[in-house]
């Protein structure tokens, strides 16, 4: 076996046996590897309050069992060892976790179902989250929403839920977009039972994650816990419809904690399922939005001056614009100066000396010895 193979094999072992968010094994694995820590923990070497996480199901070491049904599955174990470990986004909760936010424990690793990379799957990502018992309202701007996101670029994050989760997903699906559902229990419980389909649904063009081992079974704290990582992972939250306690409150609330943009909709001031959005936008706590431009702007991927558009088919499309005009200006075969860039693009030169390395860092460009020289891909 591989480096990676020994680290995939404990990280499987330790997902098991230690019900998230683990902040003391999570940190634990951080000082010692995950090979260390997973030998440790079955030897009860570790410290105590690894142990309390752990020693309920310290003995239930099926690592192998697991991988082997979840290739079955079609699925995979990403960890945080793999290229596609989306860490940038779940940084956020290791930061929050650090000022003081108890529940914000980034994930030992993630159950994947779906071809895409889990990195891409997450870049530029909004959420759209509300109540199960939506109104037709409700469902519409969700589905809405879900369609416009998904066709301007963004992948449409969502918990596969019934109600404004699914009326999202369905959206996102039906522009040819990209959509990911992230579970509160294992990736083959079959939860909820009528979405089987709209999952297979996802899968197939998206993303279906969950931070539970095969075999574990939905339970209410599980989806508060999944909903950390629906903030985590995306770049904001749309609330649609929300009560005045609810699940969508609970991750825009965690949305704020980490940093992360919180929008809401306005409805009905007569609907009670629009009280938790009102609260939201009453309070200061989430910015109204009514329109994919309006969530557009607000999260500032893309101009608020202009509707996005409607399917971009190319990695340039979410480049500004002075970053695309220095990007065109640049040759695939002949390197050019800053001053030569700045010419031909008509973007100043102060300017093009600090796009140019954005553009290298996000593989769009390349600096050499006789200047920069574009990246096609």
């Amino acid at each position: 076996m591989s480096v990676l193979d020994d680290q995939r094999l404990a990280r499987a072992y330790l997902v098991r046996v230690a019900e998230p968010p683990a902040a003391g094994l999570v940190a634990f694995v951080g000082e010692v590897g995950p090979v260390d820590a997973a030998d440790r923990v079955r030897a009860r070497d570790c410290p105590e309050k690894v142990w309390q996480e752990t020693s309920a199901r310290a003995g239930y070491d099926l690592a192998e069992q697991d991988l082997a049904e979840a290739q079955r599955l079609g699925a995979r174990l990403v960890i945080p060892e793999d290229d596609e470990w989306p860490s940038w986004p779940l940084h956020s909760l290791t930061l929050a976790h650090g000022n003081g936010v108890r529940e914000a424990v980034p994930p030992l690793a993630l159950w994947v179902r779906g071809e895409r990379p889990l990195d891409e799957a997450a870049d530029n990502a909004v959420a759209i989250v509300g109540a199960r018992a939506a109104t037709g309202y409700g469902e519409h701007v969700a589905s809405e929403l879900g369609y416009g996101l998904a066709a301007a670029g963004f992948p449409v994050f969502s918990g596969a839920a019934y109600g404004i989760d699914g009326a999202a997903h369905r959206g996102a699906l039906a522009s040819e977009g990209f959509t990911v559902a992230v579970l509160g229990c294992a990736l083959d419980a079959g939860y909820p039972a009528g979405h089987e389909g709209l999952l297979n649904r996802i899968a197939e063009s998206g993303v279906v994650v969950s931070e539970y081992p095969m075999g574990t079974s939905p339970a209410k704290h599980r989806f508060l816990v999944r909903n950390r990582l629906i903030a985590a992972l995306t770049e904001g939250t749309i609330v649609v419809e929300a009560g005045q306690r609810s699940g969508a409150r609970n991750t825009a609330a965690t949305a704020g904690a980490l940093g992360k943009v919180v929008m809401a909709v306005p409805g009905p001031v007569t609907s009670a399922m629009s009280i938790g959005c009102h609260d939201l936008i009453r309070d200061a706590h989430a910015t109204l939005v009514t329109s994919v431009h309006d969530v557009a702007g607000t999260v500032g991927k893309l101009s608020a001056d202009r509707e996005p558009r409607a399917s971009p088919r190319r990695r340039t499309d979410r480049l500004g614009p002075d970053a695309l005009r220095v990007h065109e200006a640049l040759a695939p075969r002949r390197a050019k100066s800053v001053q030569h860039v700045a010419a031909e693009s008509g973007v100043p030169v102060s300017r093009v000396r600090a796009l140019l390395p954005a553009l290298e860092i996000d593989g769009f460009a390349e600096h050499g010895e006789a200047g920069w020289r574009r990246l096609d891909s």
